[in-house]
């Protein structure tokens, strides 16, 4: 064991509460969630910043000493990765996201630049025995909070699904949370799937939502087919308790992609407990692509289509006259109009809705 000063906290290991002041071990089990300790070696001039567990964007440079967690990635526009199969002190890893997800293997997106690379510290240790110095190796599993089934009953349910990552889902969902509770409605919101990072619901947070949770907070850095649905069905029940009237969910990354979309629409539990569904797209041929899978897969229609394929009047009026389905730009206002229309498509999100 050794001791460190942890100059910045990556935003993945928040409810652990780490100290700056931390003792390393030696052992680092190459597993999701351990939190590892590690000096950044590179300097960049983009993406060149962590989340740190206050959610604020701090900039990293050669010879910060971070905490982040292991984890992959597998992003359409960033950095994918994965878990290497050893870890040891000296091993040179990759920063993933802006999160603090810590991998291997990293593969940048065209025009994004080389991820920054780090050198490994060795893992951040915890002491959970009073009275005794002996540490274990901190993961961030050991700080969730307790898994729940899903509740029979809850209030309006509204979901925002996309086309691929950055479609436009966070700023609608930030856009009908503020319209809500400008109403004097109660709205929860959470995010469901993607890689660790607070931005989003932080983002809800600041447009009204109380409480906010994301998968994160139930021990998972990175959602997949086979995690997703266990977190979703706590998250979910862990909002209710705060009894919202809306509670409003992101799911992350695209219908098609690797984090767990496709297992939380496929569960029968969790698709009759969602109200109304918002599609995000990115372009008409990617709309038209995803009211057929929705239909098709999950038996789901969309009640409004957001994100780019709004932006103009042409994807617009694709929406509406071909799709059939109305069109909402979150950025261009009209959110009374658009938060009206999920209220009319709700209906009861219990068992058999």
């Amino acid at each position: 064991m050794r001791r460190c000063q942890l100059d910045k906290i990556a935003s993945v290991t928040t409810r652990l509460g780490l100290d700056r002041h931390a003792i390393l071990g030696e052992e680092v089990p190459a597993r999701a969630g351990t939190v590892v300790a590690a000096r950044v070696l590179t300097a960049k001039s983009r993406y060149n910043t962590l989340e740190d567990v206050h959610g604020r964007m701090v900039s990293l440079f050669p010879g910060d000493v971070i905490a982040g967690a292991l984890g992959h990635r597998d992003a359409l526009y960033g950095y994918s990765g994965h878990v290497p199969e050893q870890v040891r002190v000296g091993d040179e890893l990759f920063l993933l996201n802006l999160g603090g997800v810590i991998g291997a293997g990293a593969r940048p997106a065209a025009g994004i630049g080389q991820p920054f690379r780090l050198e490994i510290l060795g893992s951040v240790l915890e002491f959970p025995y009073l009275a005794r110095r002996v540490g274990r190796p901190a993961r961030i599993q050991r700080a969730a909070l307790p898994s729940a089934p899903l509740p029979a009953e809850l209030p309006p349910v509204v979901a925002l699904v996309g086309t691929c990552m950055d479609s436009g889902k966070t700023t609608a969902a930030s856009v009908l949370v503020s319209d809500w509770t400008r109403r004097g409605l109660s709205v929860a919101a959470g995010k469901l799937t993607g890689v660790s990072l607070r931005r989003d619901v932080l983002h809800m947070r600041d447009c009204g939502a109380d409480p906010v949770a994301d998968f994160t907070d139930f021990g998972v850095v990175t959602t997949s087919e086979e995690n997703a649905l266990a977190a979703a069905h706590s998250l979910l029940a862990h909002l209710a308790e705060a009894r919202p009237d809306r509670i409003v969910l992101e799911l992350g990354d695209g219908l098609l992609g690797t984090y767990g979309v496709s297992a939380l629409l496929g569960d029968p539990a969790l698709s009759a407990r969602l109200s109304s569904v918002v599609l995000c797209a990115q372009d008409p041929v990617g709309a038209l692509g995803a009211v057929d899978l929705l239909r098709q897969r999950y038996d789901l229609r969309p009640a409004l289509v957001s994100g780019r394929v709004t932006d103009t009047p042409v994807g617009v009026r694709f929406c509406e006259e071909t799709l059939g389905i109305a069109a909402w730009n979150a950025l261009g206002g009209g959110s009374e109009r658009a938060a009206g229309l999920l209220d009319a498509a709700s209906r009861p999100a219990g068992v058999g809705a």
